[in-house]
This record gives structure tokens, sequence and C-alpha cells, in this order.
């Protein structure tokens, strides 16, 4: 079965580019534009890794994976914050979110899918791809 992973971010563009790249590498994608509906997609679906931007409508990145943390349900399920610069997220703060990657925007898709091949063991990796982001 694949690894699943849920993309949250209310940029129409960032959410096709990791999309993409998350599905051309064999993974299982579920996308949603506020932090509000990854809440409840996160609790319905289970993902076994979510990615979100930081700002977002209804709900930030941040304060979505403090809730993810707060659910037994959901308190395993990994997390990589996508952010705008200048969005600093403190060690302590991304440890008791959760948090296990930031990236700044722009950011590089291959790093990310790096990241969460990491993050999910190697599942889902295609030749070549990890290599590459060096």
């Amino acid at each position: 079965m694949n690894k699943r992973v849920l993309v949250a971010d209310d940029e129409a563009y960032i959410l096709h580019v990791v999309s993409m790249k998350l599905k051309n590498a064999g993974f299982d994608v579920i996308t949603a534009v506020d932090g509000e509906e990854a809440l409840e997609l996160c609790t319905s679906e289970q993902p076994d890794l979510l990615i979100t931007d930081y700002q977002m409508p209804y709900m930030s990145g941040l304060e979505l994976c403090k809730q993810l943390r707060s659910r037994d349900e959901t308190r395993s399920i990994p997390a990589v914050m996508l952010t705008a610069r200048g969005f600093d997220i403190e060690p302590a703060e991304m440890m008791e979110a959760g948090i296990a990657a930031v990236f700044a925007k722009p950011f590089s898709p291959r790093e990310v899918l790096a990241a969460v091949c990491d993050l999910l063991n190697g599942q889902g990796v295609e030749g070549g791809e990890r290599a590459a982001s060096s």
C-alpha cells in the first residue's frame, strides 16, 4: 500500500507542484486549502505525513500541527512546514507541534520530496530522485 501524504496550502500553484512531485514518486496525495479542512482530513483520512503552509485561512499551519498533537488519533502524524521567508519558528515550538522539517518559500520540490522520503523511511522513492537533491 502506498504511503498517503496530505498537502495543505491556500496557494493553488504550491498545492499543484508539491502534489505532482509526490504523486510522481508514488505517494497517494490528499489536498486541503485551509487549516480547518486539513484538520478534518487528518482526522478522517489518517495520512502518513502532513505538509502544511504556515499562513493559511481559518487556522495557521502551526495551530493545525498543535491541534494534531493534542488528539490521540492524529498525534503521531509527522509534519513538514512551508513558510514565507521571514517566518521563524522556534526549535522548541517545532518540537511541541511535531514539525519535523521547515522549508522557506521559494523551496525546491525535490528537497521537500527528499524530506518526505526520509521521514517515511524511503517509501515511494524513485531511483536517482533522492541523490539529486544534494
